[in-house]
C-alpha cells in the first residue's frame, strides 16, 4: 500500500522549495505529484532543479488542479495537500495503517505556524470540527482512498468550499476522522486580513454555502477579504 501526493500550485517560488526540503525526508512509499495551474514564476524551474517529482498541467483552479493529479497518480491512497503546509515525517506510514485497519478517507490534526493565542485556538477548534462533524478543509490534509474518490465524483468543480463538499458526500458514506498526525498550515491569510476578521468571514462563508449561496459570489466574498 502506498500513497500519491497531490499539491497544487500556482506561482510559489517563495514557499516551495520549504516544502520539497519537507517531502524528501517523508517515510514510507508514496510519490508527489504538483498540479500546476499555469505558474509564471520560478516555481516550476525550482521543483525541476530540486526534485525528480512529477509535474503535471491543469487548467486554473483548485479543483481542477487536485483531479487532474489524483487522474495521473499510481496509487489508490491520495494525500491532498497545500504548497504551504508542513507534515511529519512518519505521516505516511500512519495513514496507510488507518487505511488497512478499514478506512477509507481521513485528515491530519492541524496546527497553524504562528504562536499567536487566537491562532492556537482556531487549530483546537478546526480539530474538534473533524472530531464532531466530520468535516475537513484542505489546509488538514485530507486523504483518500483512490477508488472512492473516483466513485462519488472526485472535488466538485467550483470557485471555492470543494474540500468542504467532499467532505459533506464523505459523511454519509465513510466519514473524515483525524489521524495522530500533525500537518502545520500557513496562518498567512488570517493575519494579513485579521485574525477574529477572517474566522468571523469564513464561518459566514460556511454558512452561505449550507444554505446554497451562490458558490461564485461566495468566492468573490472570500478572494476579496481585506
Amino acid at each position: 500500500m502506498s500513497v500519491s501526493i497531490i499539491i497544487p500550485i500556482l506561482n510559489e517560488e517563495n514557499i516551495i522549495e520549504r516544502l520539497i526540503n519537507n517531502l524528501k525526508v517523508l517515510k514510507g512509499d508514496f510519490e508527489v505529484i504538483f498540479s500546476d495551474g499555469g505558474s509564471t514564476d520560478k516555481t516550476l524551474s525550482i521543483i525541476k532543479e530540486t526534485s525528480n517529482y512529477k509535474i503535471v498541467h491543469s487548467e486554473r483552479g483548485r479543483a481542477k488542479q487536485l483531479n487532474r493529479g489524483a487522474l495521473e497518480s499510481k496509487y489508490n491512497i491520495l494525500l491532498f495537500l497545500h504548497a504551504d503546509s508542513i507534515i511529519e515525517t512518519n505521516v505516511i506510514i500512519k495513514i496507510e495503517k488507518f487505511i488497512e485497519k478499514g478506512s477509507k478517507s481521513g485528515c491530519l490534526k492541524i496546527k497553524f505556524d504562528s504562536k499567536k493565542i487566537l491562532m492556537g485556538i482556531c487549530g483546537f477548534f478546526s480539530n474538534l470540527r473533524v472530531k464532531f462533524r466530520n468535516i475537513a478543509f484542505g489546509d488538514q490534509g485530507i486523504f483518500i482512498e483512490k477508488d472512492l474518490f473516483i466513485s462519488i465524483g472526485m472535488f466538485d468543480d467550483i470557485a471555492l468550499m470543494e474540500d468542504y463538499k467532499l467532505s459533506i458526500k464523505l459523511k454519509k458514506l465513510y466519514p473524515i476522522k483525524y489521524i495522530d498526525s500533525y500537518i502545520i498550515s500557513s496562518s498567512r491569510r488570517f493575519e494579513k486580513n485579521g485574525i477574529i476578521k477572517t474566522i468571523i468571514c469564513m464561518q459566514k462563508l460556511q454558512h452561505m454555502f449550507r444554505k446554497g449561496y451562490d458558490i461564485g459570489k461566495i468566492a468573490d466574498i472570500y478572494n476579496n477579504m481585506k
